[in-house]
């Protein structure tokens, strides 16, 4: 080991100082910068808190509310039926007395129920068709002997109508002279000139 060197330890002098840069140490708050730390806190928690109650209040009024609006539904729906059923009945009832007093005044006046005869086959008007004329059997009793000059018309008792109605077939043309229908038609012609402006 010719080549071998020897080493030598470095000697124990002055060992050159780090450099040590200056640490900046925050400094603690103020007592006045902590109380505004802590309002600002309870000022977000105040916050955060009344948003969410005030969410959760709505979602409990809404809830409420449909609940209510069910008890309310619950309320009107049999009131809207019973509200139909008395319009029928009161409906029902005109038609009846209608009816009475229509019988009565053509009883009474065989030319008015002939007169309501002429409106309906001139609203059919004339042609080769044939038209059929149904009436009660008591205003069939005493009206056949005046209609049975009319060309084309088959007068028939029908017990399905009450005094003063008609029913009129031709081809494709019907006419419906029942107390009903007219009162209807009546009602309706009303209602239309009540929504005109």
């Amino acid at each position: 080991m010719d080549n071998a060197e020897r080493w030598i330890a470095p000697g124990f002098g002055e060992l050159p100082r780090p450099i040590r840069k200056p640490v900046d140490v925050p400094r603690p708050p103020t007592a006045a910068e902590i109380e505004a730390m802590r309002e600002a806190a309870q000022q977000d928690g105040h916050a955060a808190g009344y948003a969410a109650g005030l969410a959760a209040g709505q979602a409990e009024i809404d809830r409420r509310i449909a609940q209510l609006q069910g008890v309310l539904d619950g309320f009107t729906r049999p009131l809207a039926r019973l509200d139909g059923e008395v319009t029928d009945a009161l409906s029902d009832l005109a038609v009846r007395i209608a009816g009475a007093l229509v019988g009565r005044a053509y009883a009474a006046d065989p030319t008015l129920l002939a007169d309501l005869v002429r409106e309906a086959l001139d609203a059919v008007g004339s042609g080769s068709r044939e038209i059929e004329l149904r009436l009660q059997p008591d205003d069939f009793n005493v009206l056949a002997p005046h209609l049975s000059g009319l060309a084309g018309v088959r007068v028939t008792p029908d017990l399905s109508l009450g005094r003063g109605e008609l029913r009129l077939h031709s081809e494709g043309v019907r006419v419906d002279g029942t107390i009903a229908a007219r009162l209807q038609s009546v009602i309706e012609h009303m209602q239309a000139e009540d929504a005109e402006p």
